[in-house]
C-alpha cells in the first residue's frame, strides 16, 4: 500500500492505514513522545513569517518549525536561500510561502522532521517529476503551455464528475497558459465506463471529444447505448461514422495503452491529476488552482474552493484499477 508523501498530505499520514482514501502512518505521532522540557526554550531565535500563523504552536513546535524553514532551501532553483529568508524577503518564488504553510500544518499535526523533509523533497525535487506520454490522447490548450494537466478519469466516477467544473475554472482563469490531456480509466465496478469512453473517443474523431466528455459526466446516470446514441445526435455527429469508430479497435487500443500507463504509475483511484508531471494530492485536499498558480508563479485566481479537491474513487480490485 502506497503512502503519498507529498507535503500537503503530511497531516493525513497520522491516521491509521485503511485504504486508498485514508492511507496513513500512525507512527508519526511518536514525535510527540519527546518532552517539551527536553528542548531548551529558544524563542528569541524562533522564526516569524508573514502570513503564517504559529500562535497555536507549543514552544517545542515553534522551535521545530523555525529549524525546518531555516534549514530547507527554497524550491525554486534560482532562489538559493532558505524557505524562511525567501518568505521574509518576498523573493520571486511563490512556492516558498505554500511550502512553509505546509510545514507549519505538518508540525502541528505531529509529523516528524524526517517525514517533513522527505515529503518536501518528494514535492519539490526535480527528480520526482514523472514523464507522461501525451501523444494520441485527447487534449486542449496549446502544446507549449507552461502548465500541462493530465487527468486519469472514469466516466462513471462521481468524483470525476465533480472535478469537471473545477478543471474548467482553472482553464478559464489561465487561458493559453494551461493544457489539459485526458487519459481513459474504467474501474472494474463501472460496467458502463468502457462504452462511454469509446463513445467519447469516437466523438473526438469528429472534433467533439470535450463536448461529449461534458455530456457524459453531466448525465452520468444515463450511459446505456441508447443514451450514448442520443448524445451523439445532440452533438450532430455523423452517427454512422461515430458507431463504426466506437466499435473499432482504435479506441480499445487507446484505452489499453492508458491502462498500461496507469499500472506503470501505480495509480489507485480516480480522478488522478498530474500537474507538470507531479501528482496532485487530492487525498489531502490539495487545491488544483493553488498548484497551477504556483507553477505559473502567480497568485491563485478566485476559483471556488468548495469541493475543490474531489476525493479519488478507489478501485474495487487491488490487482488492477482499470481494465
Amino acid at each position: 500500500m502506497r503512502i503519498a508523501l507529498s507535503l500537503a498530505s503530511l497531516p493525513a499520514l497520522l491516521a491509521a492505514v485503511a485504504g486508498w482514501s485514508s492511507c496513513r502512518d500512525s507512527s508519526a505521532n511518536g514525535a510527540e513522545a519527546t518532552s517539551a522540557s527536553a528542548i531548551p526554550a529558544v524563542e528569541a531565535r524562533d522564526v516569524v513569517l508573514p502570513g503564517i500563523d504559529t500562535s497555536a504552536m507549543t514552544p517545542r513546535e515553534r522551535h521545530e518549525f523555525s529549524s525546518l524553514v531555516s534549514d530547507l532551501l527554497a524550491p525554486c532553483p534560482d532562489v538559493p536561500v532558505s524557505l524562511a529568508q525567501c518568505v521574509q524577503e518576498k523573493r520571486a518564488c511563490s512556492a516558498c510561502a505554500q511550502a512553509a504553510k505546509g510545514i507549519a500544518h505538518a508540525v502541528r499535526e505531529g509529523a516528524t522532521d524526517e517525514q517533513i523533509q522527505t515529503a518536501f523533497k518528494s514535492r519539490y525535487d526535480p527528480a520526482g517529476v514523472k514523464t507522461i506520454p501525451l501523444a494520441g490522447s485527447p487534449g486542449k490548450g496549446p502544446d507549449d503551455a507552461k502548465v500541462t494537466l493530465v487527468e486519469f478519469a472514469d466516466f462513471e466516477c462521481p468524483h470525476c464528475r465533480a472535478a469537471v467544473p473545477l478543471i474548467d475554472a482553472v482553464l478559464a482563469a489561465h487561458g493559453d497558459k494551461v493544457r489539459l490531456v485526458y487519459k481513459f480509466v474504467s474501474l472494474p465496478m463501472h460496467v458502463r465506463a468502457d462504452p462511454a469512453a469509446r463513445a467519447a473517443w469516437a466523438a473526438g474523431q469528429q472534433g467533439k471529444f470535450w463536448e461529449m466528455e461534458h455530456l457524459l459526466f453531466e448525465r452520468q446516470d444515463h450511459l446505456e447505448q441508447g443514451d450514448l446514441e442520443r448524445y451523439a445526435h445532440i452533438l450532430r455527429l455523423d452517427l454512422a461514422k461515430w458507431k463504426v469508430d466506437m466499435d473499432s479497435a482504435a479506441p480499445k487500443d487507446r484505452m489499453e495503452e492508458d491502462h498500461r500507463l496507469w499500472e506503470a504509475l501505480k495509480l489507485k483511484g480516480t480522478p488522478t491529476v498530474y500537474v507538470n508531471g507531479r501528482e496532485l494530492d487530492l487525498e489531502a485536499d490539495e487545491i488544483l488552482e493553488d498548484r497551477v498558480a504556483t507553477e505559473l508563479g502567480v497568485p491563485p485566481a478566485g476559483v471556488s474552493s468548495a469541493s475543490a479537491s474531489p476525493a479519488p474513487e478507489p478501485s474495487a480490485a487491488a490487482s488492477g484499477a482499470a481494465r
